[in-house]
């Protein structure tokens, strides 16, 4: 199957380090990299030197996704229920670059370069597994949808939201249209090592696109401990 499931994402992460020999490495991803990033530095700590994350912890709690939120915070995620009807399948897929186009626009507002960087980004979606992995991943993390089995133990390892433990930054764009961050940080509990919480006025969600200087910023003080 062509999964989606934050489960996948870990493994690829992992298996992509083992296909090019990297023992180790500093990472650094936000939203499905973020996740990415985070399950490899919370399971496998030891192929983890540093971690930068865009938006803090981003193992999702999947067992708790069914709980009503703020109405707030529904509006803000209204395309991932549109993703768990027929009509949000057929809409990504005879309009994805539009829609795409929309959510990229709402999620980072304040971003000048947004719209000529979303050219290069674009051609991407034209992938032909990109509808049935995006619909898999939005119907999975709400339970609406089986994982692979051949991945079911990464997700019951995640089950408990283990810690991260290995020195973290989180980087929070204060003008993120998907989780504007909050006053306090929600996932200091989650990093049970060196860990710093940085919020950057005037960023949206595409962290570091929108401030490439601050993540390099980041990175440096990370290789540097």
């Amino acid at each position: 199957m062509r999964s989606g499931q934050q489960a996948a994402l870990g493994k690829d992460l992992l298996d992509f380090m083992d296909a090019l020999a990297i023992p180790q490495a500093t990472l650094a991803g936000f939203d499905w990299g973020g996740r990415a990033a985070c399950i490899v530095a919370a399971l496998w700590p030891q192929r983890v030197r540093g971690l930068v994350t865009g938006d803090g912890y981003n193992i999702q709690a999947i067992s708790q996704s069914l709980k009503p939120r703020p109405p707030e915070t529904e509006h803000r995620l209204w395309y991932q229920y549109y993703f768990h009807t027929q009509r949000g399948v057929d809409g990504l897929t005879a309009n994805r670059r539009e829609l795409c186009q929309l959510l990229w626009t709402l999620w980072s507002p304040s971003w000048a370069e947004g719209p000529s960087r979303y050219a290069l980004t674009a051609p991407s979606f034209d992938n032909p597994d990109f509808v049935e992995v995006v619909i898999h991943s939005y119907r999975h993390r709400f339970m609406y949808a089986p994982g692979d089995p051949a991945l079911e133990y990464i997700e019951q390892a995640l089950v408990p939201q283990p810690p991260i433990s290995v020195p973290s930054i989180s980087l929070c764009g204060a003008d993120d249209g998907v989780g504007p961050p909050s006053l306090e940080d929600d996932d200091v509990e989650h990093f049970s090592g060196f860990y710093r919480r940085q919020v950057l006025p005037g960023v949206g969600h595409n962290v570091f696109q929108e401030a490439p200087q601050v993540t390099l910023q980041a990175l440096l003080e990370l290789l540097e401990r």
